[in-house]
């Protein structure tokens, strides 16, 4: 394996794990209104959610989705659903009042996890890059734990920054206005797929 592949592997997953998302949105969002702690379990969700997605990706899948176009289509429609959903649940959240409210509203595992596998952005980067190292199965394995460590890191440096810009929003009312905005735009961009791809 040469530098210029491992320089490219790296490029690839920094690029697709840092650039914002609906994934990243809702980590800040979260940074914000809980700390980076009480995100993390949503960061490991995301994170170990995405690589297992690349797996199935990049051992066997591939085919099924070269000949089911109809299937990412599926995809991009529930998960722009389910996007709505946690956008909606973010844009209705405020300050927490007690340390159960405040457990109840932290985002979970399960819900990173499943947000990934419902991500278009997730499994268009999954087929780029399964694309370019698929021609040897070691660079395959490779760039699949690279771009999990790089994921990681990632998506924790977003749950930190959210963390950080408390700093900023340290009132109810800042807080409750960035939670409204951030929910909205998340469920802005998953409308503007669902409309996109009814009238494409």
């Amino acid at each position: 394996m040469t530098f210029a592949i491992l320089l490219s592997m790296l490029s690839l997953s920094f690029v697709m794990s840092i650039s914002p998302g609906p994934v990243n949105m809702m980590i800040i969002s979260s940074g914000i209104n809980y700390g980076f702690k009480k995100t993390f379990a949503f960061i490991s969700g995301a994170t170990i959610g995405f690589t297992l997605l690349l797996v199935l990706i990049a051992f066997g899948f591939q085919n099924f989705l070269v000949s089911s176009p109809n299937f990412l289509l599926s995809i991009e429609l529930i998960g722009s659903l389910f996007i709505i959903y946690m956008g909606y649940k973010i844009a209705s959240s405020s300050s927490p009042i007690n340390k159960k409210m405040h457990e109840e509203k932290t985002l979970k595992f399960y819900e990173g996890f499943l947000l990934q596998w419902l991500n278009p952005k997730a499994w268009l980067a999954c087929i780029a890059g399964v694309s370019l190292f698929a021609n040897n199965k070691t660079n395959l394995i490779v760039f699949i734990i690279i771009y999990f460590i790089v994921c990681y890191l990632c998506l924790s440096f977003w749950g930190v920054l959210g963390q950080k810009t408390t700093i900023f929003l340290n009132t109810k009312f800042r807080l409750e206005v960035f939670n409204m905005t951030m929910g909205f735009i998340l469920i802005f961009a998953a409308l503007s797929l669902i409309i996109i791809n009814i009238f494409s």
